[in-house]
């Protein structure tokens, strides 16, 4: 085991000297072998030396009680840390020399300030050298001597102020041949002299095998601080802005120092043409003001290089070997050591300064963000760290005014919220679709801009703050409280304490949405307006919309153009004072107003005729012009639809009067024609009705309990109030058949795409879209009922006209049984002539002349026409419906699967799945109807037939 150490510690050596120790290429190999012994001799003696007389005792708690008392000293707060990391030390087993390292840590910290080095004193050459066993032979006798007697040194150690030293030992006996006189003392003249540092075995060599060369070291030394500075000097100039020209005599270890001093001087060069080139923005400005700072923290360090410089040159002896410079204390290798950190923020400086070339605004911030959160090296997360204070506080003086004053104050777009361009794409498609307001479209959050040092959350929350107060001041009217806000809770912003920020932004959220909130519920009344128009626009008011269309039934009945705004205006506001309307306030009722949409040739009053609740701002926010629209559109479906039910229970009631009078008939056909008419004018009312329930009910009435329960929350910002707005109209829209397609047409356009292409299938989708919609559905069905309607009119009117035939035929034959029941005359009033037109009979057939035969005979023959025309219509809307039903079986919300169970609760129709073709398929669901219009109609005749 002792030689395998001998071994490594002597191939340790070997390698240490090739690698220090230069080779003089005028030297034949045997005296470089004998420079190489010599070498190796005086290292293994100062080793053995070191071996032979322990600097301390191998006492781990001598060691830990040596540090801490030194860390009690000089930094206490690191005391307690050491103690934690000392116990985690002791408990690693692996480690079996902790003494050795924590004396070894503990002479590093006592080791010189490179800054004061002390002076070397000239080498002896090394053919006036002692042979090496004498030299320790020599030197071990006067080591011994130097020591004193063992009870004075034992004494003395453990006084001394850094403890025992070593723990007391025997005295080992000395033999004769080790036993020297003591050393004489110093003169008494002589001044005594600080201790000087052993001169290391690099140093020594160098001393003793340099070589002269052109500039001289003291040369270079002198012109460093201007090459530093990025000034061009006689030894070091600059050939261009970024090439240093090198002197070509210089050997390759300077040449090397150099190459490293050369960095620092180059990099200030490129950061001092950055600092004064012309910034984008604010934040540009200040990265530049940022690393102008530390451009003259790195011109002191050069000041003071250079004066350390000036001192050590001042006092450098030019006849000593090297030129002195070994004394002076200040060389090219220390002035690498002194300017390594500083080279390592240079570096770091002019990459940012790069970077920031493509950068703007908030991603400059990122960057930088980036190497203190992202760099391994501490030095480096902390220069970033120290960069960012300076750098943010542009962004922080536009955050607080947004988040204080609602005022965006950025010239050069830096800061991560922006005002819209009126050229936005995104901002023209929400205007054409009517969904722009000047609460969603004044302002926008850039993603890219938003830094690193936010979160997305904060980023939004800052936002919304910004973009409430704005629309306080502006577009509410409330700048006092925006202004008396801003002074009472103002508060000054910079970067570095996170949570403190996050707090006072959760504050300042909390109070605008509050206030924000409260404005639009009390000063502009939203939840009423809310509410106006669930009542009057969907219908929700009945007594309103029941007494509106019956004032205006015979009105609408006339056509569009005959139509007059007057005659509107009055029949709604003798709705509203006849109905419970009269109660609401008068903010409300005031913006009701009915009025007739574009009309088209051919249209009546009911085509044409619709409500409007008109909206202002600030409310428009809410209500866009496309929730308008949505609003108008469920109006004008559920009002068609209110107008077909009016017309139907008229009908109905009209029949069930007749049938107890003017109906009664003993023809049988046309008794089974009115049964078969009232059967299907039940399942019609029936249908209406069922549909309505569902809209009214299932889709307006389940929409609106959710949407109060989303706005009605404590914390409900004004934008969680227009998504549960929009949500409340996509849903009454989309369930109340009015904007859902039938899942068989998604399914046609997607196979006819993968059968043609996407783009085959465009032209085709635009043009059966509307065909295959809920809607068309509805309103075709709609018409269906209303041609029914008027032909169920026409037989009740041919029904009262053969009632008003066989009424005059009675009273006829009545009239002349009356007269041939009358007794004859006698005298002269016998001989008088009859003027009696009643009296005049043909013959004895007791038919009378001049009876309307062709008449009774075209009142005949307009029944079959009326029976087939009912037959039709009828077999045309169970047709209708049947596919109706059939689409909304396959419809993936609930509730609507619900309606057609609803309306074919008992099974009375058989649902008809269409089959699924290609999107552009032309008369598709045309051709579906008229088979199933057929097949009910055969049906219905063999009914008749039996």
């Amino acid at each position: 085991m002792a030689n395998n150490n001998r071994n490594h510690v002597s191939n340790a050596i070997d390698s240490l000297i090739t690698h220090l120790v230069p080779i003089n290429p005028n030297d034949d190999e045997q005296t470089a072998q004998e420079r190489h012994n010599e070498s190796f001799e005086l290292v293994r003696d100062i080793i053995e030396q070191h071996e032979v007389f322990p600097a301390v005792s191998s006492d781990v708690n001598h060691a830990s009680d040596l540090i801490k008392r030194k860390l009690i000293q000089s930094n206490p707060s690191q005391a307690l840390r050491f103690s934690n990391l000392y116990t985690r030390l002791l408990s690693l087993p692996v480690l079996t020399q902790k003494w050795a390292i924590l004396f070894l840590l503990y002479q590093l910290s006592d080791s010189p300030d490179p800054n004061e080095p002390l002076p070397l004193s000239p080498p002896k050459p090394l053919a006036q050298r002692p042979p090496p066993r004498a030299v320790e032979k020599e030197r071990r006798p006067r080591a011994a001597s130097a020591v004193p007697t063992p009870e004075e040194g034992s004494v003395s150690d453990a006084f001394a102020p850094g403890g025992l030293k070593k723990l007391p030992t025997e005295r080992p006996k000395r033999t004769q041949t080790e036993e020297t006189p003591p050393t004489p003392p110093p003169p008494a003249d002589s001044q005594p002299k600080k201790a000087a540092r052993d001169v290391s075995i690099k140093s020594t060599l160098l001393a003793d095998n340099s070589n002269e060369f052109e500039p001289t070291e003291m040369g270079l030394l002198r012109d460093l601080p201007y090459t530093l500075q990025g000034l061009s000097s006689t030894t070091l100039p600059f050939a261009k802005e970024t090439v240093l020209q090198l002197p070509t005599t210089l050997p390759a270890p300077i040449i090397s120092l150099l190459h490293t001093l050369a960095e620092p001087s180059l990099l200030y060069r490129g950061l001092v043409s950055f600092v004064k080139s012309p910034a984008k923005g604010l934040l540009g400005q200040s990265l530049r003001a940022a690393i102008n700072n530390e451009l003259r923290s790195y011109l002191t360090l050069v000041a003071t290089l250079e004066a350390q410089i000036r001192r050590a040159l001042s006092a450098v002896d030019e006849s000593a070997p090297r030129g002195g410079i070994g004394k002076a204390g200040v060389t090219l290798k220390r002035c690498v050591v002194w300017t390594r950190e500083a080279t390592m923020g240079l570096r770091l400086m002019s990459l940012i300064a790069e970077e920031s070339k493509t950068k703007h605004g908030g991603q400059i911030i990122t960057m930088i963000h980036g190497f203190s959160t992202s760099h391994g090296d501490p030095v480096v997360a902390a220069f970033a760290e120290r960069l960012l204070a300076d750098v943010t506080r542009p962004f922080y003086d536009i955050l607080r005014r947004w988040v204080y004053d609602g005022e965006l104050l950025d010239p050069h777009l830096e800061f991560f919220v922006r005002e819209q361009s009126p050229n936005d794409e995104d901002r023209k498609e929400s205007k054409a679709k009517g969904q722009a307001s000047v609460w969603n479209s004044k302002y926008e959050v850039v993603d890219r801009m938003v830094p690193s040092i936010t979160t997305a959350d904060f980023a939004q929350k800052v936002f919304l703050i910004g973009k409430s107060l704005n629309f306080i001041r502006h577009s509410c009217g409330d700048s006092q409280w925006v202004d008396a806000y801003s002074k009472t809770s103002s508060k000054p912003l910079s970067y570095g304490d996170t949570a403190t920020l996050e707090t006072w932004i959760d504050e300042a959220y909390k109070t605008t949405m509050r206030r924000l909130m409260h404005l639009m519920s009390t000063r502009f009344r939203l939840f009423d307006h809310l509410q106006a128009l669930k009542n009057y626009i969907l219908l929700g008011q009945g007594d309103f919309i029941a007494l509106l269309m019956e004032s205006l039934a015979a009105n609408l009945d006339r056509p569009a153009f005959a139509q007059y705004r007057h005659t509107l205006t009055a029949q709604l506001e003798h709705a509203i004072r006849g109905s419970n309307a009269q109660y609401d306030s008068e903010e409300v009722l005031r913006r009701l107003d009915a009025r007739m949409l574009q009309l088209s040739h051919g249209d009546i009053g009911w085509d044409c005729f619709t409500l409007e609740y008109k909206i202002d701002a600030p409310v428009d926010v809410v209500v866009t012009e496309w929730g308008n629209r949505q609003y108008l559109k469920v109006f004008n479906f559920l009002w068609r639809v209110k107008r077909v039910e009016f017309a139907l229970s008229s009908t109905w009631r009209k029949c069930m009067t007749g049938s107890r009078g003017v109906l009664q008939t003993s023809d049988e056909e046309v008794l089974l024609i009115w049964k078969s008419t009232r059967g299907v004018l039940a399942e019609m009312v029936h249908f209406v009705g069922q549909l309505q329930y569902y809209i009214l009910f299932e889709v307006i009435e389940s929409s609106w309990t959710e949407l109060q329960t989303n706005i009605r929350k404590e914390d409900c910002t004004l934008d969680d109030l227009i998504n549960a707005h929009t949500k409340y109209l996509t849903a009454i829209t989309h369930k109340g058949l009015l904007g859902a397609r039938r899942r068989q047409y998604h399914d046609s356009l997607k196979e006819a795409a993968a059968q043609q292409g996407p783009d085959a299938t465009t032209a085709s989708a635009a043009a059966s879209e509307d065909r295959n919609s809920y809607m068309v559905q509805l309103s075709e069905l709609l018409r269906t009922m209303l041609a029914y309607r008027d032909c169920v009119d026409g037989l009740y009117s041919w029904s009262l006209s053969d009632f008003t035939r066989r009424q005059e035929a009675d009273a006829v034959n009545m009239l002349h049984l009356h007269r041939n029941k009358k007794p004859k005359l006698s005298g002269p009033a016998a001989d008088l002539p009859r003027d009696d037109s009643f009296n005049n009979t043909d013959g004895d057939t007791g038919e009378i002349p001049g009876g309307d035969d062709d008449d009774d005979d075209s009142l005949r023959s307009e029944l079959p026409a009326l029976q087939d025309r009912l037959r039709q219509l009828g077999a045309s809307f169970k047709a209708r419906l049947q596919i109706l039903l059939g689409d909304l079986a396959y419809q993936p919300d609930v509730d609507m699967r619900f309606l057609g169970v609803s309306m074919n609760f008992n099974d009375v129709y058989q649902p008809v799945k269409r089959k699924r073709g290609t999107a552009g398929s032309a008369g598709g669901g045309a051709a579906a109807a008229a088979a199933a219009a057929a097949a009910v109609q055969a049906q219905a005749q063999a009914q008749a037939h039996a």
